[in-house]
């Protein structure tokens, strides 16, 4: 009898065990498709605020950082070895007073952004190189370096004057985030009250200079309302550079399943972000959001502190993170994003803006160098390879070009 038992058990464990072969040498091949598809296609990330890194002076771009240690999620580094050809750098400014003398300060933060930026990828031009076309992207990837384009986050620094936006586009930008988390003079945003109703008469003139000059406009962190007027006055399709599904989660940040059937009608395309709180409402530890109120209370404007003042508010952080670590989102539950909007708009209208540097990085991706776990779960969902190809840059190529066609138009 026990002899039979053994027998039995031993069976058991021959079959488990080679259950659990099985699924190993299937993920490995999943791994492997992974990586033969990028090397074939080309991978865009819409939406990071790297550039917030690199005016530190102690970053360096051209190295590889280490993400758990305030080391940053991207550098040129990590984007080979996570598979990612081309990224978006957001010259992030943050809203302020509207004022003429605060506005002109913030324009010309701005510039300084701009030139940090083009100063970073010149001092490793072995391994980037700026991109504004894009043709760029594909041509850069052929030398086996990163393709940057620059995004401007925040209309804010045009202030009223719309010859900035030429200078920004001569400066490198090719989209501009009409607003951030509060309104500005071009529009209505998502997390404030309603000023303008939506786009303001200064916005309207924003979108169709954008239009004749061949920027795309970008719609994440706008209000409903602003959304349906750019829709409205825009002849080009529009981008949410990094934004999510409301359905899914319910941020105001976060798009209706009513207005990703009014972008497909634009064209346009939405970017998945990597924000945690924007995939799925994330139960908190009343511990360490205790913690952060007080660190809050403490150190309330990061943009003001002094350097020693900022150091210590980081190593506040660094301990709050070890003892008490965020809980975060999975590359599964961003992919179900990509299955919603997909199953509304289309496999035409989505792609991936991770938002790195500015609060992206989930489980599975926490940084630039886990990018192809995203390939690797939408190969295990059964997306083909010229859908992942559409979804990595090919939706979002397309409406860049088609805003250039219009800029291009008598």
């Amino acid at each position: 009898m026990k002899r039979i038992l053994f027998i039995f058990l031993s069976g058991l464990f021959l079959v488990f065990t080679c259950h659990n072969c099985g699924n190993a040498a299937a993920e490995k091949r999943l791994i492997r498709k992974a990586d033969r598809l990028h090397e074939r296609i080309l991978t865009l990330d819409s939406h990071c605020d790297t550039p917030l890194k690199i005016l530190r002076k102690n970053f360096d771009i051209g190295k590889r950082n280490n993400a758990r240690a305030r080391g940053g999620k991207v550098d040129f580094v990590r984007m080979q070895e996570g598979g990612l050809d081309a990224s978006f750098f957001a010259v992030f400014i943050a809203q302020n007073e509207r004022s003429p003398k605060v506005t002109d300060s913030a324009y010309e933060h701005a510039q300084n952004m701009f030139a940090s930026i083009d100063r970073a990828v010149q001092e490793n031009a072995a391994l980037a190189e700026l991109a504004y076309t894009p043709e760029d992207a594909y041509r850069i990837k052929k030398t086996g370096r990163r393709a940057i384009f620059i995004g401007l986050e925040n209309g804010y620094p045009i202030g009223r004057d719309l010859t900035r936006i030429r200078e920004f586009y001569d400066l490198g930008a090719r989209y501009i985030t009409l607003c951030h988390t509060k309104n500005n003079d071009i529009c209505d945003s998502s997390t404030d009250s309603t000023e303008h109703g939506g786009l303001s008469e200064f916005g309207r003139e924003v979108v169709r200079v954008m239009n004749s000059m061949g920027m795309m406009i970008d719609l994440s962190h706008a209000s409903d309302a602003t959304f349906y007027d750019a829709l409205a006055e825009s002849q080009a399709p529009v981008i949410l550079s990094h934004s999510c599904a409301r359905a899914l989660c319910n941020e105001p940040r976060n798009v209706t399943d009513d207005m990703l059937r009014a972008l497909v009608q634009n064209d346009g395309v939405i970017q998945l972000c990597l924000y945690s709180g924007y995939i799925k409402t994330i139960a908190q530890n009343p511990r360490r959001e205790a913690i952060m109120d007080s660190l809050d209370l403490a150190y309330p404007d990061y943009n003001k502190m002094t350097d020693d003042q900022k150091v210590r508010y980081l190593e506040e952080r660094d301990k709050l993170d070890e003892h008490y670590p965020a809980i975060l989102a999975t590359v599964q539950d961003a992919v179900d994003h990509i299955d919603h909007i997909v199953a509304v708009a289309g496999i035409d209208h989505v792609g991936i803006g991770s938002d790195f540097d500015g609060g992206g990085g989930i489980e599975g991706c926490f940084d630039v160098s886990e990018t192809k776990n995203i390939t690797v779960e939408l190969l295990r969902r059964g997306y083909n390879s010229k859908d992942i190809g559409k979804i990595w840059s090919g939706n979002f190529m397309r409406v860049f070009r088609e805003v250039q066609k219009v800029a291009d138009k008598p």
